[in-house]
């Protein structure tokens, strides 16, 4: 028998927003508008939001509910979305989709922040801060998923990487309308981690 962990493919499904947060002591509760990724939903499936591998607790025709425990909190940014925030929604992968973007896990790694954002004729160059502890996974050229969004690190540098963002990511991606300033959910390529592992040993 072959077990599957759950994967995704970094290509944004439908921008979904923040309906209602419960919060407490030590975990909330996000209520989330979506209509695309309900399609055929059902309790305990897994959806990314923002890149984070969420389960599905509660759902309707309009919307989902999960729960964010600690750990979550800590490791990724979405214990600062707000009511009416805009969040990047995915089902995961069937086994027998294309896969469009790259392996993703829902698994952040680490955050960001947006450094500047560059305006071109048709498309923008987003500069993010990249840990120094994930630096070494993140070449120019390679994949890196930015708030659960499959991109293409352009340029690399010290202490940040760059995307160059078409006008299919601005209009329908969280990413496209990020502020400046704001903390970014970062999932480095996977591979590049089994590597290194191997190479450890």
């Amino acid at each position: 028998m072959v077990f599957l962990t759950t994967m995704f493919t970094g290509i944004v499904e439908e921008l979904g927003e923040i309906r209602e947060i419960d919060r407490e002591a030590d975990s909330i509760t996000l209520t989330i508008r979506a209509t695309t990724v309900l399609d055929d939903v059902h309790h305990g499936d897994s959806i990314a939001v923002n890149g984070v591998c969420l389960t599905v607790v509660e759902f309707g025709d309009d919307f989902f509910t999960a729960d964010l425990m600690q750990e979550t909190l800590d490791r990724s940014s979405l214990g600062q979305v707000e009511v009416g925030s805009k969040v990047n929604l995915e089902r995961a992968t069937a086994v027998a989709q294309r896969l469009g973007g790259h392996i993703v896990q829902g698994h952040v790694d680490g955050t960001g922040e947006v450094i500047s954002r560059t305006p071109g004729e048709r498309w923008e160059v987003v500069r993010i801060s990249l840990p120094e502890h994930l630096s070494k996974y993140v070449v120019e050229k390679g994949s890196i998923a930015v708030d659960g969004t499959s991109l293409t690190v352009s340029a690399v540098g010290e202490g940040f990487f760059e995307v160059s963002l078409i006008p299919t990511t601005l209009t329908d991606s969280v990413i496209g309308s990020t502020a400046v300033g704001t903390k970014v959910n970062l999932e480095v390529d996977v591979l590049a981690k089994y590597v290194e592992k191997m190479l450890e040993r």
